[in-house]
């Protein structure tokens, strides 16, 4: 992440065709918060959106169940694929909880986002790995930045958060979540952590306050071949490059959003 403007989550706001994914996530998210359900039957819609999210970021990351099986699952600390599965629902679970922490310490954010994620103590578990650590990342190809460069591009994503920034909230999510899966800064869970990073900036934004938009669900129907395609953009530092990591990010939280119109519709329908 590169820019010489002063703000430069303002300046990558700019680029041409970010405006517009922008403009086109406002209209999407607008519409579904105005859906009759949302007026009294909100809590629902949080809590499907959530559970469908959690299944999202977890096909990403290689445990592509189906819906209805991560809803009746309850034991998911056997093999791998269950824990994928049982770290993404404790992170959406998690991540309300940490939306008042995030603007004055995101590093403590990730860091305890990733000891939900590990469920374990180990040495690795809760902080940026170290210089010869390996990371369990195998759906990311991208090189490996080594941890000196790790531990600055943490601190100047930290430092943007912090200062805050009137770019708009889905370039600031993306930007987070692009940088956190560039920089891979744990030994596990990083794609895991990095769009739970994404959901706590579009909710703490006030883009989406009620969590019903998983840009998750839209990120793995996307596909994992468009969302590596999209973060090779992002990683190679240009204007076309990070632009279209943004609008990919837009279309996934557009996704997300027709996600939750569709569990809107069918609830209005049963209550008819």
């Amino acid at each position: 992440m590169s820019t010489n403007a002063a703000d430069p989550l303002v300046a990558l706001g700019g680029l041409p065709g970010v405006p517009d994914a922008v403009d086109s996530v406002r209209k999407a998210v607008d519409r579904v918060y105005g859906h009759r359900v949302m007026r009294r039957r909100s809590n629902e819609i949080t809590s499907e959106a959530a559970l469908r999210g959690a299944r999202g970021s977890a096909a990403l990351s290689g445990a592509d169940w189906a819906l209805e099986e991560v809803r009746r699952r309850t034991d998911f600390g056997s093999e791998p694929e269950a824990r994928t599965v049982g770290a993404a629902l404790r992170l959406t679970a998690e991540a309300g909880q940490l939306l008042s922490i995030w603007r004055q310490s995101p590093l403590r954010v990730l860091a305890r986002l990733h000891l939900v994620a590990a469920a374990d103590a180990g040495d690795a578990v809760g902080r940026p790995r170290q210089h010869g650590e390996a990371v369990d990342e195998p759906l990311i190809e991208l090189s490996l930045p080594d941890a000196d460069e790790v531990a600055g591009r943490l601190e100047g994503l930290s430092q943007l958060i912090i200062a805050g920034s009137s770019a708009p909230a889905l370039v600031t999510a993306a930007i987070v979540h692009g940088e956190l899966l560039a920089l891979r800064p744990f030994a596990s869970y990083n794609g895991l952590v990095a769009r739970t990073a994404e959901r706590i900036v579009l909710i703490g934004s006030g883009l989406d306050p009620k969590a019903i938009c998983p840009a998750e669900v839209g990120h793995a129907e996307l596909g994992r071949a468009a969302y590596a395609a999209a973060l090779d953009g992002y990683a190679s530092g240009t204007p076309q490059g990070m632009a279209a990591w943004i609008a990919h990010c837009g279309k996934a939280v557009e996704l997300g959003v027709r996600e939750s119109t569709a569990v809107c519709e069918a609830l209005q329908r049963g209550a008819a």
